[in-house]
């Protein structure tokens, strides 16, 4: 699932910068979560899992949710899109893991261990690899912008939506956080599309523009949304984190698919991301006790 979650984040990225030429900001996350809230419930109410007593339980957070991890981190990513390249905003992002691992240890008391350390370690050079193509020219190009602001308040958004989440809705389903915090955050959306116009009026929008709205609706909003909830319930915050990792190498594979040259630094930084999130997740050390555990 966080795979599938990281392959469609990844597509997201061009897709987001390919819609504000035809949306605003707020307009293209509140299209993209309005359509995503609208089959979320459906869903919900398909399986008959609105429960009354859930909501009022936890509608407090539910709000705080959606407007952290919904509106304010989508917000700032399209802003952000709009003023940083996607190898600043990329890389960013590609910090998640730390930033979740410090929210982490400080809210939920997450000891930091020394394979999720080496893990992240492992991950982090692997992004920077990627991205940089291994070239120190990059790298000190890289200035801090408007745009790499808004990135990282995202960043932080993301990284408290999955830690709050797990400290205090543990009664509430990946399938009940995702749509109820997704409801909050497309109203806040829609409210803030209001007072921005489009940069084209919606009658000039092309078809791939709307096409790369339902995608990033259907298949990074429901179904990433849902899957990562998941994994945050599953394996944890810091652990489900390291996933992040993966989106960029998914940009790299999406650009040799479309004929870009890839370099042997983005190969190798590739292998270490893999290698990162294997390691800290504990994947590795799983296999081993799986290959030793008939024998006793």
């Amino acid at each position: 699932m966080l795979i599938g979650f990281a392959v469609f984040t990844g597509a997201t990225f061009n897709l987001a910068q390919y819609s504000v030429h035809y949306f605003s900001a707020a307009s293209a996350a509140a299209w993209r979560f309005g359509i995503a809230a609208l089959v979320m419930i459906l869903i919900l109410r398909w399986q008959k899992q609105i429960k009354i007593k859930i909501i009022k339980a936890h509608w407090k957070m539910y709000i705080l949710l959606g407007i952290v991890g919904i509106f304010g981190f989508n917000t700032f990513f399209f802003l952000g899109m709009q003023y940083t390249s996607p190898l600043n905003g990329a890389l960013i992002m590609g910090t998640n893991p730390l930033v979740t691992a410090l929210f982490a240890y400080f809210i939920l008391k997450n000891l930091i261990t020394k394979q999720q350390f080496l893990g992240i370690f492992f991950a982090l050079v692997g992004v920077i690899l990627v991205l940089t193509q291994g070239s120190l020219e990059i790298v000190q190009t890289l200035s801090i912008s408007k745009g790499d602001l808004l990135i990282l308040s995202g960043n932080v958004c993301w990284s408290l939506y999955g830690v709050l989440g797990r400290k205090y809705l543990k009664g509430s389903s990946s399938m009940e956080t995702t749509t109820y915090t997704m409801i909050t955050g497309s109203l806040c959306l829609i409210v803030l599309a209001a007072f921005l116009p489009n940069p084209q009026p919606l009658s000039h929008v092309t078809v791939s523009a709307w096409g790369a709205i339902l995608f990033m609706a259907l298949f990074t909003s429901v179904l990433g949304y849902l899957w990562w909830n998941k994994g945050m319930a599953t394996i944890g915050a810091s652990n489900t984190s390291l996933f992040f990792n993966l989106v960029p190498v998914v940009t790299m594979i999406l650009s040799i698919l479309i004929g870009a040259p890839v370099s042997l630094p983005q190969v190798i930084g590739t292998c270490l991301v893999i290698l990162g999130v294997l390691t800290a997740s504990g994947f590795l050390r799983l296999r081993r006790k799986q290959r030793v555990s008939p024998s006793i």
